[in-house]
């Protein structure tokens, strides 16, 4: 462990801010000793090429899963107390690792840094510098924020269905408790990281709007008063909705009248499309009047002011629809516990031969899916053949080690030698090996799913407050089957189950 007891997490989509971040980062005035993870967010490409400058870096690869999924992937893999996410455009201070490390000093489940954004002193600010100004007041964003490992693996960390940098970081500090009256929760730290403003094109603003839908799922899970217990601000949602149906009132009449009247237009025509034009004048005269309004701001300002009600308005209706049943985010397990014999493993009774492991079919693969999500995986297998003198522990070991050898690394193996008559607690269908296992990993029940091939198996992980899922053999009774919440046909089903949160 690291002496921050952190791990630094980056979503990139290998932008040259990123060289810019690592530099920074390599060359801060107390030396970064925690370990980075950079999620390269990329639906596909080359490998990133990069500098670290001494850093302790690993490059981890989504598929373009979006930053929700980017930052999960990263902070699975940490095995600290905390994890810190800074976005790939930042830049900290020269002390902020210094002054991050104080900062984490603190009983709160989490911690934001300050963030400034540099305006031109020459001029007024665009309508798109102000945007991303806000920044600098935003709660819990994500471009410098910690949190407890323990607080994210609780609630499954970000909600993976806010597909942009928008929403989720209010929606994860929401769900950990986080409000104006809680700001204990998550406190603001004295260490500071600048937020350069993109460049832009003429249609970002609008592009912009899709969050819109990203508000619909929020109202959804927090109900109508989000907005108040996350400090966001309301917007202009209903204006938008407004001036959207007077246009198409506007144009619905103009049609009625052309067809019927062609030399006269209806009244509700006219009052329709004046106040359409009264809202659309309206919005833009409040986004032209603080800013520059140089030829191309007034130009870039009068056309998106006529496409983002509509837009906004789409992307509202296209919001509803999408998340009018949401439930709430439950993510992926912390940890997988896998009975051995069976189900990694082909069974052969009291085996202590390396050599006659055989894994079942896709097993493998299989796993490092789990891996690859950062997923911990363990063995909880009893080994009762010591206890009957067929097999010495110095076997199992050696069988259990071919095991990894095959299937790769596991983060726990956990074995009870005992027999049906010891009378010990560890033995399944006792709970005993999976609470051993859930304390050295440090994982509630709940955020643990145990696979196994027979009833006993998912009989200690009822006992120990852990989801089950049967993979039946030929050893597996039909009454196991019966009482089992949730059977698989294979193991790289049952993981697939668990991937896709069906646990």
């Amino acid at each position: 462990m690291t002496a921050t007891g952190t791990t630094i997490v980056v979503p990139t989509m290998g932008r040259p801010s990123l060289d810019v971040l690592l530099e920074a980062l390599a060359g801060q005035r107390h030396p970064v000793d925690a370990p980075i993870v950079l999620v390269d967010d990329r639906p596909d490409g080359p490998e990133l090429e990069l500098d670290a400058r001494g850093l302790d870096v690993t490059v981890v690869r989504s598929g373009g899963g979006g930053p929700a999924r980017a930052r999960n992937l990263g902070w699975r893999r940490a095995r600290t107390p905390w994890v810190s996410f800074l976005d790939d455009d930042v830049v900290p201070d020269e002390d902020w690792y210094e002054l991050l490390r104080h900062d984490l000093r603190t009983d709160a489940l989490g911690s934001c840094g300050r963030v400034r954004v540099p305006l031109p002193a020459d001029r007024p600010a665009t309508d798109w510098e102000r945007g991303t100004a806000g920044l600098a007041g935003a709660r819990w964003i994500t471009a410098d924020l910690s949190y407890r490992r323990e607080a994210l693996a609780r609630v499954g960390g970000f909600d993976e269905r806010f597909p942009r940098a928008f929403r989720e970081d209010a929606d994860l500090a929401l769900r950990l408790g986080g409000t104006l009256d809680e700001r204990s929760t998550i406190t603001t730290g004295q260490r500071w990281i600048t937020h350069p403003v993109r460049p832009s094109d003429d249609w970002a603003s609008v592009r912009q709007q899709a969050g819109n839908a990203d508000d619909m799922l929020m109202r959804r899970l927090h109900g109508p008063g989000w907005q108040r217990r996350a400090d966001a601000p309301v917007g202009r949602r209903a204006a938008h909705v407004a001036t959207t149906a007077a246009g198409i009132a506007a144009v619905g009449a103009l049609a009625r009248a052309v067809l019927r009247r062609p030399r006269r237009v209806s009244r509700t025509a006219a009052a329709a499309a004046g106040l359409w034009l009264a809202g659309t004048a309206e919005f833009a005269w409040r986004r032209i009047a603080p800013g520059p309004r140089d030829r191309d701001e007034v130009r870039r300002m009068l056309l998106t002011s006529l496409a983002i009600p509509p837009a906004a308005t789409w992307h509202t209706a296209r919001g509803l629809v999408r998340h009018r049943n949401a439930t709430p985010w439950r993510g992926l397990p912390d940890l997988v516990l896998l009975d051995r014999d069976g189900t990694v493993v082909h069974d052969v009774p009291y085996n202590g031969d390396p050599a006659r492991v055989t894994p079942v079919d896709g097993a493998k693969e299989a796993l490092d899916r789990l891996r690859h999500e950062g997923v911990r995986v363990a063995l909880v297998t009893n080994q009762s053949g010591v206890a009957r003198g067929l097999i010495t522990p110095e076997q199992v070991a050696a069988v259990n080690g071919r095991v990894a050898e095959l299937l790769g690394p596991f983060d726990g193996v956990y074995v009870c030698p005992h027999g049906p008559d010891d009378g010990c607690e560890c033995r399944k269908p006792g709970p005993g090996l999976v609470k051993q296992a859930l304390a050295e990993a440090g994982v509630a029940p709940a955020r643990a799913v145990l696979i196994g091939d027979i009833g006993s198996d998912l009989a200690a992980a009822e006992a120990a407050g852990v989801a089950g899922v049967l993979v039946p053999t030929r050893q597996t009774l039909p009454d196991e089957v019966a009482a089992a919440d949730a059977v698989a046909a294979s193991l790289p089903d049952a993981i697939d189950a668990v991937l896709r949160g069906a646990w």
